[in-house]
C-alpha cells in the first residue's frame, strides 16, 4: 500500500499579526506546488529576507519569490493598483510570478479608502486603528451584497451599472458621515475607465479558484495556504471590534478558497518570542519605557504596511492557548528569539485574573480583558550575540541553541500543549531550525 503524502498545510498567525508568517511560508513553500492566500487585503504586510535582500508583500502571496504558482483566493479583497505595483516590483527584480486570481474576490475602490478613515473617526474609543486601506468598507459591501468582484471588471456591460449603484450609495454615505458633498473629488467616469483598464490587465490571471485548487488536489499537488494578520484579530474569534474584517484563523480557508475542511491535513501557527501588535484595544502584557524600546529596536518592530511603531509586551500564553484551541495546531513556529537577546529575566504570562478569579480561558471581550490582571513566571534570559553567531547556531541545529532558549521553548510547549517545530533566530531564510518535516 502506498502511503499518502501530505498535500495541504495552513499557516496562520497565532496572535496579533506580524509574527513572521512571511518567512515561515517562504521556508515551507520549497516543497509546495501552490501557495494560496485566503483572506485580508493590502492591510497585511509580509517581509521575506533572502540572502540579505528584503521583499515586502501586501497582496501577493509570499511564495512568489520561490517561483511557485500563487493564488489570490476569493476571501481576499484586492486593490488593483497595489496588485500591479507589487507585480512590477517583482518583475523589476527578476521574478515573473505564475499568478492566479479568483474571479469572485472583491475589489477595493478609492471611495472605500476615503470612507475607511472617516468611519474610523466616528468610532471614538472603539476605533480599531486600521491601516485606512479600504479593507473594512469593502468587506462591509461584500456582506451587504453591494460589492463588485473581479469578474465584474472584465465586462463593461456588467461593470458599469453595478459600479454606478455602488458609487451613488457611497456618495450618500459620505454625505451622511460628513454632512457635505462639495469636497467629494472622486470622478465617476475616471474611476470607471481606470478599473476597466485594470480588468483588461487582470484578465489573463483570472480563474475559478475553488475549481482550480480542488482539481489540483485531485491531481496530487501540494498547496500551502497563507493567512494574513493573526487569529486574535479575526472578525469572529478575535478581539472585536479591535481587529480586522476577515476570518484570520484556519477556518478561513474553506470560505476564502473553497477547499473543504476535510481536505486540510496540517495547520501551523506562528508565534513570536514576545507579543507585538499595531492598532487599538487592550494589550495585557504591554511594556513601556526602556525595555519596550529595546525589544522594539532589536525586533525592528515597525509595520510593514504603515511603518507605525508596534506595541510590544511579554509573550501571552493565555491568548496563545485560545489560538491553539480554535485552530487545533499540529505544530508551532516561533520567531524573533534573537530580538530578546540581552533581556534578563524574560517573563511569560500564564494567567489572567478577573474580579479576583483566574480566568479559564482568554476572555475575548475587550471590556473584560482591559480589567484583567496578568500573572507571570520568570525565566533566565540569554546573552546578546552577533548576527553571524545566530546564523551559525541555526546551521548547527536545535542542540546548539543556548540552554536558556531551549528551556524557554520547552516551557511554552508544556503550557500550550503543542510542539514548537520551527525555530527562527534571524531574518534570513537560512536562520531557521526545523525539528520535523511537514511535507512527509
Amino acid at each position: 500500500m502506498i502511503e499518502k503524502k501530505t498535500q495541504t498545510i495552513i499557516v496562520t498567525g497565532a496572535s496579533w499579526g506580524d509574527e513572521g508568517k512571511g518567512k515561515i511560508v517562504d521556508y515551507l513553500a520549497s516543497e509546495a506546488d501552490i501557495v494560496a492566500r485566503f483572506q485580508g487585503g493590502n492591510n497585511a504586510g509580509h517581509t521575506v529576507v533572502v540572502k540579505g535582500e528584503k521583499y515586502k508583500f501586501h497582496l501577493i502571496p509570499s511564495g512568489a519569490i520561490k517561483n511557485k504558482t500563487i493564488v489570490i483566493g476569493n476571501g481576499v479583497v484586492i486593490d488593483p493598483k497595489v496588485l500591479f505595483e507589487e507585480l512590477n516590483m517583482l518583475e523589476s527584480r527578476g521574478f515573473t510570478p505564475s499568478l492566479k486570481i479568483s474571479d469572485t474576490a472583491h475589489v477595493i475602490f478609492p471611495f472605500h479608502i476615503l470612507l475607511d478613515g472617516i468611519e474610523e473617526e466616528t468610532k471614538g474609543n472603539y476605533a480599531a486603528g486600521t491601516t485606512k486601506r479600504g479593507i473594512g468598507p469593502t468587506y462591509s459591501d461584500k456582506a451587504a451584497r453591494y460589492g463588485l468582484r473581479v469578474f465584474d471588471l472584465l465586462d463593461e456591460s456588467i461593470f458599469r451599472p453595478k459600479f454606478n449603484r455602488l458609487y451613488e450609495l457611497k456618495l450618500k454615505q459620505y454625505k451622511a458621515l460628513t454632512g457635505k458633498t462639495e469636497d467629494w473629488d472622486l470622478d465617476r467616469e475616471e474611476i470607471i475607465q481606470n478599473y476597466l483598464e485594470y480588468g483588461k490587465k487582470m484578465k489573463p490571471y483570472v480563474i475559478s479558484s475553488a475549481y482550480y485548487l480542488n482539481s489540483l488536489l485531485d491531481k496530487g499537488k501540494r498547496i500551502l495556504f497563507e493567512g494574513a494578520q493573526g487569529c486574535l484579530l479575526g472578525i469572529d474569534h478575535g478581539m472585536y471590534p479591535f481587529g480586522t474584517s476577515s476570518n484570520t484563523w484556519a477556518g478561513g480557508v474553506p470560505g476564502g478558497c473553497g477547499v473543504s475542511p476535510t481536505r486540510i491535513e496540517k495547520i501551523i501557527g506562528v508565534i513570536k518570542a514576545y507579543t507585538s501588535r499595531v492598532g487599538g484595544g487592550p494589550l495585557p502584557t504591554e511594556l513601556e519605557g526602556d525595555l519596550a524600546h529595546q525589544i522594539r529596536e532589536q525586533g525592528h518592530e515597525y509595520g510593514t504596511t504603515t511603518g507605525r511603531p508596534r506595541r510590544v509586551g511579554w509573550i501571552d500564553l493565555v491568548a496563545l492557548k485560545y489560538a491553539c484551541m480554535i485552530n487545533n495546531y499540529n505544530a508551532l513556529a516561533i520567531t524573533m528569539l534573537d530580538a530578546l537577546e540581552g533581556v534578563n529575566p524574560v517573563k511569560l504570562c500564564v494567567g489572567y485574573k478577573y474580579n479576583g478569579k483566574i480566568m479559564d480561558s482568554w476572555p475575548i471581550h475587550s471590556e473584560i480583558i482591559k480589567k484583567c490582571i496578568t500573572e507571570y513566571i520568570e525565566m533566565p534570559g540569554w546573552a546578546a550575540r552577533p548576527a553571524e553567531e545566530w546564523s551559525n547556531i541555526a546551521k548547527q541545529g536545535f542542540d546548539s541553541l543556548p540552554d536558556e532558549i531551549k528551556n524557554y521553548i520547552c516551557k511554552i510547549e508544556e503550557i500550550l500543549g503543542v510542539p514548537i517545530s520551527v525555530i527562527s533566530i534571524g531574518p534570513n531564510r537560512e536562520d531557521t531550525i526545523l525539528k520535523e518535516q511537514f511535507w512527509d
